[in-house]
């Protein structure tokens, strides 16, 4: 058996090298991205942007090759992401996080990076609180189900642009280590929507009470809308609020949108923007490439 082309100290050498390429790059990316943060403060516009560091993850993932584990890709560059945000603007965020279900805080810190401030809360409430009076820039909170009795998402319902509005869906990539199985978070806060290619948006369409989901859901098809029904409570008296879930940005002023519920005349009482967000990864997207078998011997 011939001798290796390199020994150990010339590989070491080598990974050193690369080390030192990558943290030149890093001292790069901070000082670009300070320059962004200077010109978005000149132009107010708002230094978090989901849909931004949602196509950039996509873009590497789209050209990624070899053994390194994709979903750790997405993992490092989230802590990039978040330490840049951090360059621009002061930065926190309060999370859902009761004693019986860490979950949120886990995919929290792991798509806002292991050093952004952080407070956890023991209801919704207290992240709307947290949210509204300034103390965070971003809520995360559970998403929205069936027979939550106290449900956060009817006090997005507003006009007001300075109310949050849903942002981004965690995960993104993979849920990593986090504990319990607490399902999905929505985070919450402020700015536009972006448009990524692969979005979803969330509506409450605001109907009386007698109306079947059923209704709805084929009033929207037939007028050429991909909706899907997540939960409704009755708001107010009489007026059930219908939360629902659109492929692609859809605005409460959308043409399509009144085009297809204008056959439901006084029915329906209003519709609101809830925001939305940037389709999450998906496991296949996130899968390894396959490796040839080896061959067998003899």
């Amino acid at each position: 058996m011939s001798d290796p082309p390199w020994s150990l100290n010339d590989l070491r050498r080598q990974i050193d090298e690369v080390d030192t390429t990558l943290h030149d790059l890093l001292i790069r990316r901070a000082e670009i991205v300070e320059a962004v943060g200077a010109l978005k403060k000149h132009d107010r516009t708002p230094a978090i942007r989901p849909g931004r560091e949602a196509q950039i993850l996509r873009r590497l993932l789209a050209r990624h090759n070899g053994s390194f584990p994709r979903a750790l890709v997405v993992r490092i560059w989230r802590e990039i992401l978040s330490g840049t945000i951090a360059l621009q603007v002061d930065f926190a965020v309060a999370v859902y996080a009761p004693d019986a279900e860490p979950s949120f805080w886990d995919l929290a810190r792991d798509h806002y990076g292991s050093h952004t401030p952080m407070t956890a809360y023991g209801t919704a409430n207290q992240v709307l609180r947290a949210m509204t009076e300034g103390a965070a820039s971003v809520g995360v909170l559970p998403m929205p189900e069936e027979g939550d009795r106290h449900a956060w998402w009817p006090h997005l319902i507003s006009t007001d642009a300075q109310t949050p509005r849903v942002i981004a869906r965690l995960p993104f990539g993979s849920r990593g280590n986090a504990r319990g199985e607490g399902g999905d978070a929505l985070a919450i806060g402020r700015g536009e929507m972006e448009t990524t290619g692969l979005d979803r948006s969330l509506m409450v369409i605001e109907t009386n009470a007698e109306m079947s989901r059923a209704r709805l859901v084929a009033a929207l098809k037939a007028g050429g809308l991909d909706a899907s029904f997540v939960t409704a409570l009755e708001h107010k008296p009489g007026i059930a609020s219908n939360l629902l879930e659109f492929d692609g940005i859809v605005s409460a002023a959308e043409p399509r949108l009144t085009k297809a519920l204008a056959p439901l005349g006084s029915a329906v009482d209003g519709v609101f923007s809830l925001g939305g967000y940037a389709r999450p990864l998906t496991s296949e997207e996130l899968a390894e490439p396959r490796r040839g078998k080896a061959r067998r011997r003899g």
